[in-house]
């Protein structure tokens, strides 16, 4: 067995390894960046050594420096996790010829699954089923526009190098496919340094299935049945769940069969996943699945796996990568139970699903669920990596129990000082098509309306946050006291102003605007009656702002700012909704342009974000240029001033 590796990543996944190596009793090394100095895996692991500045390709893209920090501390191997240069084939060459071990398939097999065009033709010759589709080298774009003619739309393009929604795009009609064929091949660049591109015909009913596959030195590959990945947005995976709901045995074991064929035909070692795309439309079948993709690598959806089978895949990684064989067979494995997983993001759901950044001034996790993060309260999300604040992994001895064991975490997970997902996750557990297995890549997008509508807050709300100041008996800010029983409230819930009064009318007892209230407090936690209907609430005062949580809700409420002008953005301008880079400038000062209309591409957090004209009107001024860096709320773009 290994006795020190060096973890080539951060946050979440390095603190997961760390986890698993610490069990084993292997000593483990961190690398970190300028931004990361302070991180909680750089805390949790033996040793950390420095890779260079808070840019990706600066620090955590840089081979030689992490090779070389493996070598200076005595590790033995190294650890990718996922992301970064897990997947690149130069890094485990490079790793090899250094002396290291590395933890996870040769350099062959992730070359072989790395273009998704040349992984599709050697699945067809493993005899493993491909969606219809181009696949080949010729990227001219009238070419491939002919293609998706042939395939028929609608069509999706999919980077050829690429994951994680990261250069897709789905055209539903030939005038749009040009754009998306260009945005595509830029992003794709930007992410992978590949800007080639294929095109598959979009499956209307699809569902994203994929099994976790486990091979070692020894020749041996079994698989750890399937991941239900279909709840997504913009190609990115949101919510897990194993087994997939409605998985019938034929169809489970013709898809496990499949992946184990795809991972023999490329001696596959250690952890991979193959990814399926499947025909929902007439339910579950053996001849209604076709390969996707195959990640070479640990998936971040890992611990819905080690829950229904009792493994710990980081465990196999480390026997497999010390030479040892797979303590298990295909025998020996079965499915335990069901289990979910919701990924917490720092991120804007109403806006779009915006990546937000922001100091964890409350952090407040469940009890009883799997938590996998690479935070702490206090620690900030910068834009410099993946906003991932955690994993949360519920598990159930069936479907319906999971499922109600995610919903209750998600509620009792409390983040303050950075807008998160978590309202959105708590309202997708909650939906009621999800609830019977009615899960489809769709799902999201059909009802998205539903899914993030945001209430507004009850008296009851409201109080609470009246009330928030867990330190005495005084009142929160924004109280006049004009008398000993009428406490005045002035508040601001995001732009709206909140002004009314709550009467102290006896012990526990108050009115708000007519509202008959008891209100009893527990430390941060209040239980609230009106009505006859009791409901517990817990609150978070940071700084000068006050968080009321309830049902996967966060309420923030804060003191009106004296003297605030109106939106710096208004009507005229264009503002960088976070920090980014300049991607593209498609319009010139002194240009016509149409409300809606694509102004600029905004890249942040390995995503492209397309700017557009609020309004009809006339371009004044470029405060940017492509290739810029830019600020959160930076002025880029000025429209001139709309006299009718």
């Amino acid at each position: 067995m290994l006795s020190k590796i060096l973890i080539a990543n951060r946050g979440e996944i390095a603190c997961r390894v760390i986890q698993t190596a610490r069990k084993l009793g292997i000593k483990t090394v961190a690398v970190y960046s300028d931004a990361d100095a302070q991180a909680l895996h750089v805390a949790q692991a033996d040793e950390a050594v420095h890779v260079g500045p808070a840019p990706v390709p600066q620090s955590y893209l840089q081979a030689d420096r992490i090779i070389q920090a493996a070598l200076k501390t005595g590790a033995q191997a190294i650890h990718p996790g996922y992301g970064f240069l897990s997947e690149n084939p130069d890094f485990v060459q490079a790793t090899q010829k250094a002396g290291l071990i590395f933890i996870g398939p040769g350099a062959d097999a992730i070359r072989k699954m790395g273009l998704k065009d040349a992984a599709k033709a050697l699945m067809e010759t493993a005899g493993v089923p491909v969606v219809p589709g181009y696949h080949g080298s010729n990227q001219d774009p009238a070419f491939l526009a002919e293609q998706a003619q042939t395939i028929g739309y609608p069509v999706l393009i999919k980077a050829r190098a690429g994951g994680g929604g990261k250069g897709m795009r789905l055209v539903e009609a030939p005038g749009a496919f040009s754009a998306a064929l260009e945005g595509a091949m830029r992003e794709a660049q930007s992410s992978f340094g590949d800007p080639a591109c294929l095109i598959e015909k979009y499956i209307t009913q699809p569902r994203h299935i994929e099994i976790q596959v486990m091979g070692d030195s020894h020749g041996n590959v079994v698989h750890l049945f399937e991941r239900d990945c279909s709840l997504q947005r913009r190609h990115q995976k949101v919510i897990e769940e194993a087994p997939a709901p409605d998985m019938p045995d034929d169809v489970r074991a013709a898809m496990g069969e499949a992946a184990v064929n795809a991972a023999t035909a490329i001696n596959y070692q250690g952890a991979g996943t193959v990814e399926f795309i499947v025909d929902a439309k007439d339910g579950l079948k053996p001849d209604g699945f076709w390969f996707m993709e195959m990640n070479t690598r640990l998936q971040v959806e890992h611990p819905v796996t080690e829950a229904i089978t009792g493994l710990d895949l980081v465990e196999l990684q480390l026997l497999v990568a010390s030479g040892q064989p797979l303590p298990v067979t295909q025998s020996d494995l079965s499915i335990q139970g069901h289990a979910f997983e919701a990924r917490i993001y720092a991120e804007d759901v109403p806006a779009g699903f915006l990546p937000a950044t922001g100091t964890l001034d409350h952090l407040a996790f469940p009890q009883d669920a799997r938590i996998d993060t690479g935070v702490r309260q206090g620690d900030t999300i910068t834009p410099h990596y993946d906003p991932m604040i955690a994993k949360i992994t519920v598990h159930g001895p069936d479907r319906a129990s999971a499922l109600g064991k995610l919903r209750t975490a998600l509620a009792q997970t409390h983040i303050a000082g950075s807008t998160t997902n978590v309202a959105f996750l708590h309202a997708l557990a909650s939906h009621t098509g999800f609830a019977k297995g009615e899960v489809d890549t769709g799902l999201i997008a059909r009802d998205l309306d539903q899914l993030t509508e945001q209430p507004a807050p009850t008296p009851a709300i409201i109080a609470a946050a009246a009330l928030a100041d867990t330190r005495t008996d005084r009142p929160f800010f924004g109280f006049r006291h004009w008398s000993d029983a009428r406490l005045y409230i002035d508040l601001l819930h995001g732009d709206q102003p909140i002004n009314t009064h709550l009467t102290h009318t006896g012990p526990d007892t108050y009115q708000m605007d007519g509202t008959p209230l008891t209100i009893r407090r527990d430390k941060n936690r209040l239980t609230i009656t009106s009505g006859g209907h009791a409901q517990t609430v817990s609150v978070a005062r940071t700084g000068q702002a006050i968080t009321v949580f309830q049902n996967g809700h966060a309420y923030l409420f804060t003191k009106p700012k004296i003297g605030a002008g109106e939106d710096a953005t208004g009507g005229d301008s264009i503002a960088a909704p976070m920090p980014g880079l300049v991607k593209l400038v498609s319009v010139k000062q002194g240009q016509a342009v149409s409300q809606g209309e694509a102004l600029m591409v905004l890249e942040a957090m390995k995503m492209e974000h397309t700017l557009t004209a609020p309004r009809d009107g006339i371009v004044a001024e470029i405060l940017t240029q492509e290739g810029g860096q830019v600020d959160g709320q930076a002025i880029l773009l000025t429209l001139e001033p709309d006299h009718d």
